[in-house]
Order: structure tokens, then C-alpha cells, then sequence
């Protein structure tokens, strides 16, 4: 069964998304949080959706702007293994928790764990990017843009 194209449908929203997320990666780089692990918290809601259209092209982001492939492979089980400092663990649990909002609200918890690690800035940056990605992630599951070797 062929899916309307959102992005071919209403061009218009499309590139509004596509602004959105410049800004989002703007507030990034001002918190002074890296490209490399912006694009690994979209590549792990990306995971968490099931969006395999995003899931390679955050894999692709991520290694371009030198990620390691033992992080990007570890991702998914990132509290399991000592790869990532105590504020990109903060960073990816609010990212989660923002992702799996359908469960209940993003837990106070999560927002008490990121302070010691993330400023205000970062926070906010983190949450644009949750906001941003789980926009593209239901695009492209939607649309069911294609995925092939």
C-alpha cells in the first residue's frame, strides 16, 4: 500500500520542520553540546520510535562528526556500559523520558539527575532536539520513507 508523502504533500510544513530543526541545532551549539552527540540523542529516539529511515541517517550524522562506531553500536545500551560521561547519561535520559511521553509524564527524577550535569541551556537544548526528532521520527514513520541497502 503506498503512504502519502508528507514531506511532497504540504512542502510548506515540510521546510517549517526543516527550520525547526536548524534552530534546535543552534541551541546545541550554543549550550556548547557536541554535533557528534546531538546526533546520537536523535539517533537514540530514533531507535526508541523505530524510525529505521532516521535510525541510518543519525548513524551516518553521528560517524561524520566523529562518533565512534562502539558508541553508536552501544546506544541502545548506553546505562550498561561506561561510554558516556554523567551528563550525556543525564542528556539521554530526558531525551527518553521526552520520547516515551505517551507513558506519563517526563518524570521529575529525570530533570533532578540532569542538574548536577547539564545547565539550563543544555536542558533546553536537549529538549528542543527530543521535540524536533520525535517530529521527524513520526514524518518519516508515517510516510513510511523508504529504507533500502
Amino acid at each position: 500500500m503506498s503512504r502519502i508523502n508528507l514531506g511532497q504533500s504540504a512542502p510548506d510544513l515540510y521546510k517549517k520542520v526543516a527550520e525547526l530543526d536548524a534552530l534546535a541545532m543552534q541551541k546545541v551549539q550554543e549550550a556548547q553540546l557536541s554535533e557528534g552527540f546531538a546526533h546520537l540523542l536523535k539517533l537514540r529516539a530514533s531507535q526508541i520510535n523505530q524510525c529505521a529511515f532516521c535510525i541510518r541517517l543519525h548513524t551516518q550524522d553521528a560517524l561524520k562528526t566523529g562518533e565512534t562506531a562502539e558508541r553508536i553500536a552501544l546506544l541502545s545500551a548506553w546505562r550498561e556500559t561506561e561510554y558516556y560521561d554523567q551528563a550525556e547519561g543525564a542528556a539521554l535520559s530526558l531525551m527518553e523520558a521526552i520520547t516515551l511521553v505517551a507513558e506519563g509524564q517526563v518524570p521529575d527524577e529525570v530533570y533532578e539527575d540532569a542538574l548536577p550535569f547539564l545547565t539550563d541551556a543544555q536542558i533546553s537544548a536537549v529538549e528542543w532536539l527530543a521535540v524536533v526528532i520525535n517530529a521527524w521520527n513520526r514524518i518519516a514513520v508515517s510516510s513510511r520513507y523508504s529504507v533500502k541497502p
